[in-house]
């Protein structure tokens, strides 16, 4: 399906975001060679950070695990756009690797179900060429106060 993902987006009423503009000093995605690396992405829409917080079970205050995985989605969402910025959303071949970082809370440890939420979004829009490698990380503290940031790797033509 390489060559389709504008239309598989489409019938998916997904529409690719504007760029999350750079909170630092560094490009939101790069090309070399045929890979391309997005920095990472955090949970913003219209602009505006979406959630903040740490996560963790039940805890007052805390990002619940079902909340993070929905802002890894985001955050896969605006990786995309970044892709697309860089190289055109048809050119991608597969998505080859995912990184998810996840504010945890003392004692959670439900990191890789919070990067589901990236997965299943990449494997939505790319079928089988959206099977990627990934790690998923609990970090103390990200950018900006967010739950959980997101980079992608993807394979283009």
């Amino acid at each position: 399906m390489s060559g389709q993902w504008s239309q598989r987006l489409a019938e998916l009423g997904i529409e690719l975001p504007a760029v999350v503009q750079p909170v630092g000093s560094y490009t939101p995605a790069l090309r070399v060679g045929d890979l391309v690396y997005t920095s990472g992405q955090i949970p913003v829409a219209g602009g505006e950070i979406t959630v903040t917080g740490k996560v963790s079970d039940g805890a007052e205050g805390i990002v619940a695990p079902e909340r993070a995985q929905e802002a890894a989605r985001l955050c896969a969402l605006n990786a995309l756009a970044a892709v697309h910025a860089e190289v055109g959303i048809d050119s991608v071949v597969r998505v080859v690797k995912v990184v998810g970082f996840v504010a945890s809370a003392p004692g959670f440890t439900g990191q890789s179900g919070v990067i589901n939420g990236a997965s299943d979004f990449l494997g939505e829009v790319f079928g089988d060429a959206g099977v990627h490698a990934r790690s998923a990380v609990g970090v103390a503290e990200l950018p900006l106060g967010v739950p959980v940031e997101v980079e992608i790797v993807v394979q283009v033509n």
